[in-house]
């Protein structure tokens, strides 16, 4: 499933993301989605969640 498109992600599911600080090393942090950051549809990216235990990051892959 695409990562990139907001409708894809849902409360409750959980993801991979790749916090800002790890961006240059592509290392990521499973968790589960406890709101939806970005607004826009979509983000090139991927859409920014934060996670439970308050993590935020871009999602990069959803796992199902």
């Amino acid at each position: 499933m695409d990562s990139t498109i907001r409708s894809n992600i849902k409360i409750g599911q959980t993801v991979k993301v790749i916090q800002k600080q790890d961006q240059r090393t592509g290392m990521q942090t499973e968790g589960v989605v406890e709101r939806i950051l970005t607004n826009s549809v979509n983000h090139p990216r991927g859409i920014k969640v934060k996670l439970e235990g308050g993590i935020v990051g871009r999602v990069c892959e959803i796992k199902e």
